[in-house]
């Protein structure tokens, strides 16, 4: 089937309430989506990413051009009759981490596209071999006041969420009063994860020990910018009180976590799809994980559509045996949807598969045009 256009659109989303920690203001969520159109308009494939400056240094626009980039490839399959040529195409991909939200914006269109070609599901192109009927998803706590903490942990403990992860900043005393907090709502805390987002220090990792050690804080997720020399201290006082550490911005692309896996510091990373690059990037990043013994999560960016949800709905089956998963938060954080479908997590934060082909949800015309601005139309050579 010849591929005639692809489109890219700017998504703006926005957020039910404040979701921000460390490095962003959470009040809206600036994607991009791409729509890749066969001959005459017949079939429509849609995908996400998310571009996130402070993750894989990109913008909207920048990943926009980049996507043009990527389709002026020789290995770009405009004509596209197999998964293996979108395997293909991905991998003479520049490896980096440079343009991983277009990669995976562009890859999950084309799979989704090809899977309503071939009436599949696209967890069908994949191999099942730690594949689970049903993930269960945790619930992330964002930095914010008593009152927004209190509001925001009364629903996940009204929707049976477990376990929790809880965004932290600089300031102890506002850290402090987040996490006791939530141990009043839940009756105590166990088996936290604190998410920092790169913006700690030693001394802010010291300070905080005592208070994670009474409150069941088991992870602490990237507490230094990757570039920082203090990791190897931090990575020994949390290791000496049994706090692992999980990698996040640091680890972006297969290169960042071959490093990783070798240097030793890190017990687990976060597996994000538009951080990774997409679906095929990240299985090839878990498959390699598993073989050094590194644990890992399936996670999510902030503000994702319908569409990454059910693309991380795929991720999140084919790795049953993840320490944790996060997204599918549409109904929660989102006040508008790009999707016709509801993509959000059931009681408990059960998701199972997605029913369709493709990723399984449809875009609305209505929204694609309320929410969205298009950037850039691309025709077929």
């Amino acid at each position: 089937m010849n591929i005639e256009t692809v489109k890219v659109y700017k998504l703006s989303l926005p957020f039910r309430g404040d979701f921000s920690h460390s490095r962003k203001k959470g009040l809206s969520a600036d994607n991009l989506v791409v729509q890749v159109t066969t001959e005459k308009g017949r079939v429509k494939g849609y995908g996400e990413g998310a571009p996130r400056s402070y993750v894989t240094g990109e913008s909207q626009t920048g990943a926009a051009k980049r996507i043009e980039h990527l389709l002026a490839s020789e290995h770009f399959p405009w004509n596209l009759e197999n998964e293996s040529q979108i395997w293909e195409f991905v991998s003479r991909v520049d490896s980096g981490k440079n343009g991983n939200a277009a990669l995976c914006a562009l890859e999950t269109a084309l799979l989704d596209l090809l899977g309503k070609i071939q009436n599949r599901a696209v967890l069908d192109f994949f191999p099942k071999n730690h594949y689970t009927g049903h993930v269960f998803y945790g619930a992330t706590i964002p930095m914010a006041g008593r009152e927004r903490t209190t509001e925001v942990c009364r629903q996940i403990k009204a929707f049976g969420l477990s376990p929790l992860r809880i965004k932290m900043g600089g300031i102890y005393l506002e850290n402090k009063e987040r996490i006791e907090t939530a141990g009043i709502i839940f009756g105590g805390l166990s088996d936290i994860r604190i998410d920092i987002n790169g913006s700690w220090n030693f001394e802010l990792a010291k300070r905080h020990l005592d208070l994670f050690l009474k409150n069941g804080v088991s992870v602490l997720e990237q507490p230094v910018d990757p570039e920082s020399d203090q990791l190897p201290v931090i990575a020994r006082l949390m290791n000496e009180n049994n706090i692992r550490l999980m990698a996040d911005e640091s680890a972006c692309s297969m290169k960042d976590c071959v490093k990783i896996a070798d240097q030793g510091f890190y017990d687990l990373i976060n597996v994000r799809l538009s951080k990774c690059g997409g679906l095929i990037r990240s299985l090839e990043i878990t498959d390699f994980l598993r073989s050094r013994g590194l644990s890992f999560q399936i996670g999510c960016q902030l503000g994702e559509s319908g569409l990454l949800s059910a693309a991380g709905r795929v991720l999140g089956l084919l790795s049953g045996d993840a320490a944790y998963w996060d997204g599918s938060y549409d109904d929660f954080v989102l006040k508008e949807n790009l999707t016709t479908s509801n993509v959000s997590f059931g009681p408990g934060g059960e998701g199972g598969p997605i029913k369709g082909c493709g990723l399984g949800v449809e875009v609305s015309r209505h929204s694609l045009e309320k929410l969205c601005d298009l950037l850039t139309v691309i025709n077929a050579p």
